[in-house]
């Protein structure tokens, strides 16, 4: 089996308008939700052995509130995943070594989205209904998927085993990852 975790960046700041899309960092809002979804990652043992992340300032940020420093996954940061569409992502992910049993793309939407909803078939009811209607900043997907190697991933063949978003947090204090 592998898992596939899509992490859609935690909400960012439009206070300066002369920065680029690319440069945006977290607004306040973005800054408490990112701690808050790595503490949920960390009690549900979701923590993934790669995250391939766009090298967006606010991916970046994402990454570093959301896992810390101590006890972070592996990182690579790759160009193509900053507007990338669902077709580019799987691609990605059909060219991980066989050794990675749980990947997690740390992206942007539309695509992130688009690519969600083109894994899966099934999935937990709730999951399935809350992720149709969008995937909002900080949201987590998690698919689980019956191969053996990454390459034979396809389209439909994944099983949404949860969405969580920032809102949907039971109420708990911001746990450290």
């Amino acid at each position: 089996m592998r898992r596939v975790s899509l992490y859609r960046h935690a909400k960012s700041s439009w206070d300066d308008p002369t920065l680029e899309d690319f440069d945006r960092g977290l607004s306040k809002r973005g800054q408490k939700s990112a701690p808050a979804m790595g503490g949920f990652i960390s009690e549900e043992g979701l923590k993934p052995d790669l995250v391939l992340c766009s090298p967006s300032q606010r991916t970046r940020d994402t990454f570093e509130l959301t896992f810390g420093e101590d006890h972070a996954p592996e990182l690579r940061f790759d160009e193509r995943l900053y507007h990338a569409s669902s077709a580019t992502m799987l691609d990605l992910l059909r060219h991980l070594p066989p050794e990675m049993r749980h990947v997690m793309i740390l992206g942007h939407n539309p695509g992130l989205h688009a690519l969600a909803l083109d894994l899966f078939s099934q999935g937990e009811s709730d999951a399935v209904e809350a992720i149709c209607r969008k995937f909002p900043t900080c949201g987590l997907a998690v698919i689980d998927v019956e191969l053996d190697d990454w390459r034979a991933l396809g389209v439909g063949e994944g099983y949404l085993r949860l969405f969580m978003t920032p809102k949907l947090l039971p109420e708990r204090a911001e746990l450290p990852v």
